[in-house]
Parts: C-alpha cells; structure tokens; sequence
C-alpha cells in the first residue's frame, strides 16, 4: 500500500485528488481518496490501470488540460 502523504509529496502535479507524478516516459496517477491507480504514457494512453472507465475518462481530460504544467515541472 502507498503511503498517501508521502505519495502527494513527491507528486509532479495534484489535480482534484489526483496525484500525477512523471517516471521515465510514463505518468503514474494515484487517486488519493480511493487508492486506485493508473499509468499513463507520454501522450495520455492507458497502459496500466485499477480504475473504472469513468474514473479513466476524468484522469485523461485532467492529464490532457494540465499536461503543459507536468511538463514545466
């Protein structure tokens, strides 16, 4: 299980709940309320996921909308 707090810390990005946090060429996203989880790549793809596809949807327009602020960082 991950540490929420330290999750959170270390993020790249939160938006409404979700920590957004870039490895390598991926963005790994981690609900904070609910602990479910996904990977995206580079250009917003699903490669891993434990979420629902609603939940899927709402991370990927997060990502799509926020993605110059990740990259900034």
């Amino acid at each position: 299980m991950p540490d929420i707090l330290s999750v959170a810390d270390h993020a790249d990005m939160i938006v409404n709940g979700y920590a957004f946090s870039k490895s390598n060429d991926s963005v790994r996203v981690l609900n904070l309320n609910n602990r479910k989880c996904c990977v995206l790549s580079a250009d917003g793809k699903v490669l891993e996921t434990t979420m629902d596809d609603i939940e899927l949807a709402i991370v990927q327009d997060y990502y799509s909308r926020n993605r110059k602020h990740l990259e900034e960082s």
